[in-house]
């Protein structure tokens, strides 16, 4: 029996985790085989795991894998181990591959053992060992193997219940369902000695008792080709094939497939019998017509169903001793030819007895070769000469309809009259040389018009009816096809027309609502007048030529113009103004023209009696646009309406003008100013012209100019770039109106930020006035109650105060870190949407961090009318989101605009874990695997328990930073707490200094305290620390006081100034890159005169190898809106924690 293996049913059987660890041995060569019999399906190797371990492997007379090995862990597998996973794996491999013999392979085996240095006696005693613990396993693949309890007993016990009779009913059931998967019978793994088969397969056609002509196979083969045996019963056969079972030929030759196989090409064929047969037992009914064929074929032949012919011939084609039978010749080789079919069509005059050619009454059609073929409509073939010819359905049925009526005729021949003779050059002729090669006789073809058609329809219009005549002309014959063939006058030419032609022109004009006379045709109606001539008769000028009078021509209105809307910003009122250009229809008109459109109309009636057509690509787009805006013929106003710019703007693609929307010239001037900034010039405050740079100077205009047309948007610029800046020349610059109007600026901001927001514009603008909101609630009513330019408030309070501020109203509002309120499900994302403020604008270095979705948060908040509703946006596509936020989100990153700032140097520097450390991260490992596993294939499930995941990585990710995070009284060290710590007093030695980065604030008290043992001084800041500290020790550690600064990389990853270091150290890795780059922008951004070097540490091996695999995609994150990538974006996924732990 064969050991027929698949990397799938390995995987089931030992695993997934096992199934890795085995594919890292055998890959790693690791494998050695001491034992290989590929005739009795059994094999011995020894893997080399943390000890040598053997492994078995062998197929039971049942068919089923057993393996068993010396490794003390198999019986927590349900399977096979990993050092079984491994074999199998191996055996796979050379069985798919073209590879050693037998003794070859074992000899390479034992040369590797030898090699290896390993002794037979270590072998001995671990075999010996291993039969102790040894476990066996049954083995199944994906469709094959039933599991019973049968199982579970012993081999003799099984043997018993495999020949009750109730297991024969289950292995019938089996079969129903898929049947247990066999390999074909003619293959083996490569150690496969059998001895090959000669065959010979017979195809014949045969006759049921309805009279249809079939196909059926045939069968002979033998251990030798000139000793073949017929297979009297190829059902009986082909069953035992499939089975592996021996079958009898007489006494003095059994097949056994032990023994012989067939070859590959004969195998194949066999397989398709096989199929066939199994068909035939599992539908025992026929429901295709053809339930007795199999009764006429007899017990020696296999009726081939015509649906299974379909992949016979390629196969037929491979063997080397097919043969086709046909009428009792035998011919060598099968193929499907596409060659014309041997018939020959003899056309010719017959003359009356006295009578001269021109008097003749009648013509003769002779046939000849269709006698000698045979028809086989259902397989879409004929048999001719030994030759499998195709034939297409419209053949096959006019072939066997052509035999039908030959055989009604007394002389095996046609006869066609003279007033037969057109209608049959016309439609049989050409369909007969489609069939064989047609030949006339002198006397017909020299009376035969070979003109080609020129078709001709004349169209007029009287008294509100549509007239129409067709002609067919042959040079100068003229045919009205409306005339039967006996009002034609007589001609003793015999016309050869364009039938097929002239039948496609027919067909369109019976299309149409017209009315047959015989004089022409006649319409009335404007529907159907309309439809004849705007869809019908551009179809029939493709076939022929139309003449049509002046009243017809005005028919349908052509205007003089496409159809257009041009849209324009009024400048006096900046609302978006639409005007329709109809293309000659009076403005009167066009208010009625569009009620057409609204109700869906194919066209309009225009007072002139004339057609428009509404149903054009142009009037299309009208159609659409005006749906879009909820827009109806009644709020035109003349031939126009108006709309609010930010309601008009979303629907125009602000890249490409269609052929019917029209930009005016102030709207493309909009347009232009908010994709190209630096072209506009508004005046900068006196105070900050010297102090903005020229890329700051460009945000201030890009936000002035959305101020003017009262857009929000973005400044989405790079961490360090001066958002905060280019918003406070804004401010400044719009601080008369907040005075003159008593609308104060409201700035929202992380606690973090508020005094840094204070500074800046005490530094950059000492002339607004600006109030922190902070303290009890009494303190901040009292704090609003002031005269101040500018509000200043966290997010926290906001909430809190949210009531309040929602009964306000600001000229502007700036909404920094805008990513706090990136859920829009959030209660600071509800209350941010609460405030009123004239202009609206968000700061971000990070607008999307990892899902589409933010994005439409933040636009939701500052310019809520550029997208629909959320369920609506997540129907656009990314290119769509693409364009149309462009002008309204500016982004640029330092590399492009900052060329004189040094340059940031990231590096990566590993370390092992400590063996302390490896022990538990291993066991922690394992544990998050198995669970994991248990709920990734089923979607509900994962989403349960994703949380539950996610934590477990959380456990792994401390465990590699130092397990004193949560492992209690850990009295080991970690191996990344040492590298930091060589790292820290290096970089002191050098005169650098260091911002340390972590995510765990624990991890960062774990430092503080190792430094403060070895007496290095520090700063430390983290979620608990006051704003106003924050800023103060900002202050301190930029001035140069003390080298160290340990920064938790949530509470201190935004809005920080910290050019004082040039080093930047990433303890932990986070999810995001986004917020790791927050964290070293700390340092690299204006001011910085240093090169930065950034370090991210990493316990190698571990989930934090995965994580940087992870972050480098999601880089590409913000890139994919901004500029429309070709990836979909994504948060952590199912996908992304298979590849992070390993399964």
């Amino acid at each position: 029996m064969s050991m027929r293996l698949t990397q799938r049913s390995i995987q089931q059987l030992c695993g997934t985790l096992a199934y890795k660890k085995g594919e890292a041995f055998r890959k790693a060569g690791k494998v050695t085989f001491t034992k290989a019999d590929p005739l009795q399906s059994y094999y011995e190797a020894v893997v080399q795991g943390t000890e040598p371990f053997t492994v078995t492997a062998a197929l039971d007379t049942g068919g089923e894998l057993k393996t068993t090995c010396t490794c003390p862990s198999l019986s927590s597998y349900r399977g096979g181990c990993s050092h079984v996973a491994a074999v199998l794996l191996d055996i796979q491999l050379h069985e798919a591959a073209e590879g050693k013999r037998p003794q070859e392979y074992a000899a390479a085996a034992v040369g590797k053992q030898k090699a290896a240095g390993m002794a037979e006696s270590d072998m001995n005693g671990n075999v010996a060992a291993g039969e102790q613990q040894a476990s066996s396993s049954a083995f199944e693949e994906s469709r094959g193997m039933l599991r019973t309890a049968a199982s579970q007993t012993s081999s003799g016990e099984r043997g018993a219940q495999h020949a009750s009779d109730d297991v024969h009913v289950m292995s019938e059931l089996l079969e129903l369902f898929g049947g247990r998967p066999q390999r074909p019978s003619g293959t083996r793994s490569q150690f496969d000695t059998r001895e090959p088969l000669s065959a010979e397969i017979t195809v014949s056609p045969f006759q049921d008792r309805m009279g249809r002509q079939l196909l059926g196979i045939e069968l002979r083969l033998g251990p030798e080709p000139k000793r073949l045996y017929v297979v009297q019963k190829v059902h009986a056969f082909l069953e035992a094939v499939e089975r592996r079972e021996s079958y009898a030929f007489g006494k003095y030759w059994t097949y056994d497939p032990e023994l012989y196989r067939f070859p590959q090409q004969e195998d194949a064929v066999l397989q398709a019998l096989i199929r066939i047969v199994r068909d035939e037992r599992l539908y025992r009914t026929s429901v295709d017509g053809f339930a007795h064929a199999a009764q006429a074929a007899g017990d020696r032949m296999l009726f081939i169903p015509p649906a299974a012919w379909g992949e016979l011939p390629s196969l037929l084609a491979e063997v080397p001793n097919a043969l086709l039978s046909n009428r009792g010749q035998i011919y060598e080789g099968i193929a499907l030819l596409d060659e014309p079919l041997p018939l020959r069509f003899e056309f010719k005059m017959e003359e009356s007895e006295g009578s001269s050619q021109q008097e003749a009454a009648a013509y003769q059609l002779q046939v000849e070769g269709l006698d000698s073929l045979v028809i086989l409509p259902a397989y879409g073939l004929a048999i001719a000469d030994g030759k499998l010819l195709g034939l297409t359905e419209a053949q096959s049925m006019r072939l066997t309809e052509v035999q039908r009526l030959l055989d009604q005729t007394s002389e095996q021949r046609f006869r066609i009259t003279q007033e037969q003779i057109e209608p049959f050059m016309e439609r049989v002729v050409p369909g007969l040389m489609k069939l064989g090669s047609v030949h006339m006789a002198k006397n017909v073809s020299e009376r035969v018009v070979h003109t080609p058609l020129k078709a001709k329809l004349y169209l007029d219009r009287v008294r509100e009816r549509l007239l129409a005549a067709l002609e067919f002309h042959y040079g100068d014959l003229v045919v009205n096809p409306l005339e039967s063939a006996s009002q034609r006058k007589a001609d003793d030419r015999i016309l050869m027309r364009d039938g097929e032609r002239e039948q496609r022109i027919l067909a369109l004009m019976a299309k149409a609502d017209f009315v047959e006379t015989e004089g022409g045709y006649l319409m009335s109606g404007d529907d159907a007048e309309y439809e004849f001539l705007y869809h019908i008769v551009p179809e029939l000028e493709k076939l022929l030529d139309v003449y049509a009078t002046s009243a017809v021509k005005l028919r349908i209105h052509v205007g003089t113009e496409t159809p257009t809307v041009r849209a324009e910003i009024d400048e006096r009122t900046d609302w978006l103004e639409f005007k329709f250009d109809l293309g000659g229809i009076p403005e009167r008109d066009i208010r009625k023209v569009l009620k057409a459109v609204e109700e869906k109309r194919r066209f309009y009636r225009l007072p002139s009696g004339a057609l428009l057509p509404l149903e054009s690509e142009e009037m299309e787009e009208i159609a659409r646009l005006m749906n879009l805006l909820g827009v109806r013929h009644a709020d035109l106003i003349g031939s126009g309406f108006k709309l609010p710019a930010v309601r008009g703007l979303r629907l125009i693609d602000a890249d490409q003008e269609s052929r019917t929307v029209k930009l005016g010239r102030s709207l493309r001037q909009l347009l232009h100013n908010l994709r190209q900034p630096d072209s506009l010039n508004f005046p900068i405050p006196e105070a900050l012209d010297a102090v903005l740079r020229d890329y700051q100077q460009v945000g201030y205009q890009w936000l002035k100019t959305l101020a003017h047309y009262r857009f929000g948007g973005i400044l989405a610029d790079d961490m360090g770039l001066g958002k905060t800046v280019q918003s406070i020349a804004f401010l400044l610059s719009v601080l008369p109106e907040i005075r003159e109007q008593g609308l104060p600026a409201f700035i929202v901001c992380p606690a973090s930020l508020l005094y840094n927001w204070q500074q800046e514009l005490e530094r950059f603008a000492p002339s607004i006035r600006s109030v922190i909101i902070s303290g009890g609630p009494t303190e901040r009513d009292r704090l609003l109650q002031g005269d101040a330019d500018v509000i200043i408030t966290s997010y926290p309070l906001l909430r809190r105060d949210i009531k309040t501020y929602a009964k306000r109203s600001f000229h502007t509002l700036i909404l920094d870190e805008a990513q706090y309120f990136k859920n829009y499900a959030t209660q600071t994302a509800q209350s941010v949407k609460t405030l009123q403020a004239k202009h609206r604008f968000a700061l971000t270095g990070t607008p999307v961090e990892n899902r589409l979705e933010e994005l439409w948060s933040i636009f939701d908040a500052v310019f809520p009318d550029l997208f629909p509703s959320r369920q609506r946006f997540h129907e656009l596509t990314r290119e769509t989101v693409a364009k149309r936020a462009r002008p309204f989100l500016l982004r640029r990153l330092k590399r492009d605009v900052l060329k004189e700032l040094p340059d940031a140097i990231e590096t990566l520097q590993s370390s092992d874990l400590l063996p302390e450390q490896k022990k538990l991260y291993a066991a922690y490992l394992a544990k998050l695997q198995a669970e994991t596993l248990k709920h990734l294939d089923d979607p509900d499930d994962w989403e349960q328990n994703r949380i539950r995941i996610l934590a477990g990585l959380t456990r792994l990710r401390q465990l590699c930073c130092h397990p004193a995070l949560f492992v209690e009284d850990y009295r080991g060290g970690s191996s990344k707490l040492e590298q930091l710590l060589d790292i820290i007093e290096d970089c002191r030695s050098a005169g650098k200094r260091m911002l340390v980065f972590s995510q765990f604030t624990s991890m960062l008290e774990i430092i503080r305290r190792e430094l403060g043992v070895r007496g290095v001084p520090m700063f430390s800041l983290d979620g608990s620390t006051p704003p106003k500290e924050r800023a103060e020790l900002c202050s301190r550690f930029n001035s140069g006081e003390r080298d160290v600064f340990l920064i938790s990389l949530k509470a201190g990853g935004t809005g920080l100034n910290l050019t004082g270091a040039d080093t930047v150290i990433l303890y932990d890795l986070w999810w995001n890159p986004a917020v790791e780059q927050q964290a070293a922008d700390r340092a690299h951004r204006i001011g910085q005169r240093n090169v930065v070097q950034v370090i991210r540490l990493v316990a190698k091996g571990t989930v934090e190898d995965k994580m940087f695999e992870l972050q480098q995609r999601k880089k590409r994150l913000i890139d994919e809106v901004i500029q429309a990538g070709e990836q979909p974006l994504e948060a952590l996924s199912e996908a992304d924690i298979r590849e992070i732990l390993q399964i």
